[in-house]
């Protein structure tokens, strides 16, 4: 073997520095155990002293000089399906930013074009917002170019001005928003680090403007969304003094009732006057000063709303909705009714451009009642920006007022502190309202100049959310406002089971490959066997060294990796057995046998590589990390299989002639041997089957209603829901329909008796946490009927509208990109357009028949699901496949070049044979891999194996009966015509097999 010496090097120090990751492993759970027996008192374990222990050698060495949050950080983590967490996709919004270069136009056409490209957005996820948002103003304002509203003072940096093209503007707009996109992704990495959990992950989405985020072991789903969502954008507004808006406040009370009046002595009865007519009630007793106490001055006797002139003298929508005593707020189920008024008609013609009615963040119990107070602020009538705003912030941190609440001190730069300083200073004995994402955390009444640009914020906060707000305010303001296109919530439980069932399926498919192994070729099948656990060992190590944590698709890829590299020494193994047969010596064998199996391993480890990266550079989420560990798992199968196996080999074998290693053993000595199937003779055949099973599955399909496409393709929430006792999954069907009008409902058992996954398609276009409590609300009462069997929801997710058509068009976009990279390939290899055509077609059936699977399987009770990972499935799939072709492949090639006087139809049958027992060792392998990944991986996981066993049958048979005869179709027959027509001798037949000459092999 060449390069032995570099090669052993280079595997040392790998080893040596896969063993240093892994170690750090072993290092954190010992203390993980500890902290574990630390909290277990009397059998139960108290999860707040385990987490007290391990917050307590957060920073202490536990390790040599190693603290555990160096442990941790080097450790191989566990994905969010193993451990539990939170996963979310954020999409940073263009509009706001479009709108801020565009200094805010009122433009109606610029308004009416912005409008336009979102309703179009989420239809055409794949042009970006900026294009569309051109498109639609072009037609809206056929020759007005976009300079004409984009050339201003706050673009002049830019390179905008009024002689700018269409083009220009729109290059300038889409480096503002790339920045934007860049600047919130450093922003969010803040704040998540920050937030406290361990190996947090965050990246952006390449080509997008999305940014993917992973907390393993968050339990706070809803403080996460706030976290992340929440804009930052901090403002210092004056107060409107309640004697200064109680006026107009009254005005607009009297117009309401007035409009009410005209409507009922009319008889009509819309939208508007239904919705705020069916609040009546009164304001408490308060202060009688106050503006809550006058707007709810009315007659006690009720005949005041049953005449019209009652009702415009008495008061209207407005003062029945102002119910908080002792002040101008509302009752939280009202809320909605006072934005509706808040947006009416009379609103904006009564009241002043400059005054602003936000809402306090926090809502205020009274009476056993929550009300949510309206601050007036007192805007430039402009909308120009805020006195003082975030920017000015150069410090935050959570702090305790002298009541011992929690707050937020903020500390300002020299130029804020001196504009607060004037600020307070002109609003001394009134109140300055602290604004944070429009909405007000506190607003004090100002007692004195206040110097030293520090001041604090309270808002009957908890001590998390006072640290999360310091921590958003010092992370800074994000340029655009983000929304969850995508979220899934996991809990710890299911995680624990995850755990389990990963387990037993890693352990039960690497011990039956072992076995598998060392009973079919004996001693050699250990070397296999010792290579193959180094194989694993690398793997994990890497992964390791990465961060990447390990996943549950990414344990299916780490067992798809095992049984697939086995077949990197079944190859070896096989042109061993060949040679010894063949006469060679033992040393000349193993030699020549590395030596011939190289181009087909190589081969066969290209096409999944090329797999590989395609899934890693178009997934998201469990299909990224299963591509990430599929291309780790060739790589280092590759070093495993085909050096380190060498290795171990030739040291057994050093100086012997014969040695006690074998290849074979009794019951695999004279398998497969001397094989002599007509397999190309019954092509017709296999194309007949294929044709008949493919157009039954996709009659099927559309008689079910089509693909049973999950959540991934078709946008909309998932629930698993636990129950105490086993549940008809129909009856709970029945149960919820109603909650959901009508939607897009499934429910199905899932990986147990008392566990279901409710799929709705509910408000899949609203994207925003309003429809997600709208959703669970809606479940909650649908489940009210089964509330004696303790419904518990485990774990959620959500696909919005936008980035299910991502997904399914980055789906189409891998599937093709593959076998395009799988043709070019080919034909470089083989430098025949007929092998690349053939190789394509065979796999794109292979898809097919496994698409149509499906369906069948449907008929027959088994309900899998289409989605992400089902993709995954289909690739892998293609990837195992072409590992038997291209093996077929690169035996006939060399048959043609050792006997060259043959034709392609006299080599293909006797090259089909005589790598059968290759093809059949590499089937039964992976199939019993992917049977025990069926049986043992979870449901999680049952689609992606179910797949994988219809397509590793498939994919077997295709490789033998489609892919080589399709290529005696198109070349071979038409090479037999042409060497006949030159004189040669071509009347053997495909059936036949010809006396090949093997001066090459023996």
């Amino acid at each position: 073997m060449r390069n032995k010496g570099l090669i052993i090097a280079l595997t040392v120090i790998v080893t040596a520095l896969c063993g240093y990751f892994l170690f750090f492993t072993y290092v954190s759970r010992g203390v993980q155990d500890k902290a574990v027996a630390y909290a277990t008192k009397n059998g139960k374990l108290d999860e707040k002293l385990r987490q007290h222990y391990l917050d307590s050698v957060w920073r202490a060495p536990v390790f040599g000089p190693y603290t555990y949050r160096d442990v941790r950080q080097s450790e191989l983590g566990l994905g969010l399906d193993l451990k539990g967490g939170m996963h979310v996709t954020l999409e940073v919004s263009p509009v706001e930013i479009v709108r801020a270069m565009s200094g805010n136009s009122k433009d109606p056409a610029f308004n009416q074009a912005i409008s336009r490209a979102q309703q179009l957005q989420k239809t055409n996820s794949g042009t970006p917002f900026t294009a569309l948002f051109a498109q639609q103003y072009r037609e809206l304002a056929p020759g007005k170019p976009l300079a004409r509203i984009f050339a201003n003072t706050t673009n002049k940096g830019r390179g905008i001005d009024i002689n700018s093209t269409d083009e220009k503007v729109i290059g300038a707009i889409d480096k503002e928003v790339e920045e934007a996109i860049d600047r919130s992704f450093d922003i969010l990495r803040t704040r998540v680090d920050k937030f406290g959990v361990n190996q947090p992950s965050i990246q952006r989405v390449k080509g997008t403007g999305r940014l993917q985020i992973e907390l393993p072991g968050v339990d706070n789903p809803d403080r996460v969304r706030k976290l992340l969502q929440g804009q930052a954008k901090l403002e210092f507004w004056e107060v409107w003094a309640q004697n200064e808006v109680g006026p107009y406040l009254m005005q607009l009370d009297q117009a309401l009732a007035a409009k009410e009046a005209l409507a009922k002595a009319s008889g009509n009865t819309d939208a508007t006057t239904a919705a705020t007519t069916d609040t009546a009630a009164t304001a408490a007793a308060g202060d009688s000063t106050s503006l809550a106490a006058q707007l709810a001055k009315k007659d006690k006797a009720t005949a005041a709303a049953k005449t019209d002139s009652a009702a415009a003298n008495k008061g209207g929508a407005l003062s029945r909705l102002f119910t908080m005593p002792g002040g101008l707020g509302v009752n939280v189920r009202d809320t909605a009714r006072m934005n509706a008024l808040l947006r009416s008609d009379e609103a904006r013609a009564t009241l002043p451009p400059n005054l602003s009615l936000l809402w306090s963040a926090k809502p205020i119990t009274l009476d056993k009642q929550e009300f949510l107070r309206l601050v007036p602020v007192k805007k430039d009538r402009n909308g120009g920006a805020a006195p003082l705003t975030g920017e000015v912030v150069s410090d935050a941190r959570q702090d305790y007022d002298q009541g011992g609440r929690p707050e937020v001190s903020v500390g300002m730069n020299p130029s804020g502190a001196r504009r607060w300083q004037k600020m307070t200073a002109a609003n001394i004995g009134r109140q300055v309202a602290i604004v944070l994402d429009d909405y007000v955390y506190s607003d004090p009444v100002v007692q004195s100049e206040i110097a030293g640009g520090n001041t604090s914020i309270s808002g009957n906060f908890t001590i998390e959310e006072a640290q999360d707000l310091a921590q958003v305010l010092k992370a800074g303001k994000l340029p655009a406002p983000t929304r969850i296109v995508e979220e899934a919530v996991v809990g710890p439980s299911l995680g624990r089971e995850a755990i389990n069932q990963g387990l037993y399926s890693s352990l039960a498919g690497v011990v039956i490959i072992m076995l598998f192994m060392a009973v079919y070729y004996g001693r050699a099948g250990m070397v296999a066997d010792v290579a193959l656990l180094f194989n694993l060992f690398l793997i994990l190590g890497v992964l390791a060294q990465f961060g990447t944590a390990l996943t549950l698709p990414g344990i299916a890829g780490l067992i798809l990796v095992i049984g697939m590299s086995v077949d990197a020494n079944v190859l070896i193994f096989e042109r061993i057995r060949e040679e010894l047969n063949h006469g060679l010596g033992l040393q000349d064998a193993i030699a020549k046998g590395y030596s011939r199996a190289f181009s087909a391993i190589f081969d066969s480890n290209v096409t999944t590589m090329l797999i590989a990266v395609i899934l890693g550079f178009f997934g998201t989420g469990p299909v990224q990390n299963f591509a990430i560990t599929l291309g780790i798992g060739v790589l280092t199968s590759f070093l495993a299989a085909v050096f380190v196996s060498r290795l171990i080999i030739e040291w057994l074998t050093k100086g012997k002639e014969t040695s006690k290693i074998s290849f074979s053993t009794f019951l695999s000595r004279n398998l497969f041997q001397n094989l002599n199937f007509d397999i190309v003779g019954k092509r017709k055949i296999a194309y007949t089957f294929s044709a008949v099973f493919i157009i039954i599955g996709f009659v099927l399909m559309a008689v079910q209603g089509g693909p049973n496409l999950g959540v991934d393709f078709m946008g909309g929430r998932a629930y698993v829901v636990d129950f105490n006792k086993d549940m008809v999954a129909s009856d709970v069907r029945d149960a919820i329909s109603p909650s959901f009008e009508g939607a897009g409902l499934e429910v199905k058992q899932f990986g147990a008796p008392n566990r279901l996954r409710i799929t709705t398609g509910y408000l899949a276009d609203d994207e925003s946490v309003a429809a997600d409590a709208r959703v669970v609300t809606a479940l909650n009462n649908g489940l009210q009927k089964f509330s004696a069997d303790a419904p518990e929801i485990k774990s959620t997710s959500k696909v919005g509208a936008t980035i299910a058509d991502d997904i399914k068009r980055t789906s189409m976009l891998s599937l093709g990109l593959t076998l395009l990279g799988i043709f070019v390939y080919v034909l470089f290899r083989f430098e025949k357009w007929q092998y690349s055509m053939a190789a394509v077609v065979a796999l794109f059936h292979d898809a097919l028949l496994v698409i149509a699977a499906y369906p069948i399987a449907r008929v027959f009770g088994l309900n899998y699901e289409m989605d992400q990972i089902f993709v995954a499935a289909v690739l892998t799939i293609i990837g195992f496949s072409m590992n038997d072709t291209v093996v077929i492949y690169d035996r006939i090639r060399e048959y043609l070049r050792e006997n060259p006087k043959l034709t392609f139809a006299q080599v293909v049958n006797p090259a089909l044979n005589s790598t059968f027992s290759r093809t059949m060792i590499t089937f039964t392998t992976v199939f019993l891999v992917v049977v025990v990944l069926y049986i043992f991986g979870g449901e999680t996981l049952r689609s992606f194996s179910f797949a994988m066993i219809i397509g590793v049958i498939f994919g077997t048979y295709s490789s033998l009966f489609i892919a080589t005869p399709i290529i005696l179709d198109t070349y071979g027959k038409k090479e037999i015509r042409e060497r006949a027509a030159a004189g040669e001798d071509v009347t053997t037949t495909p059936g036949d097999a010809p006396k090949l000459n093997t001066a090459a092999t023996v």
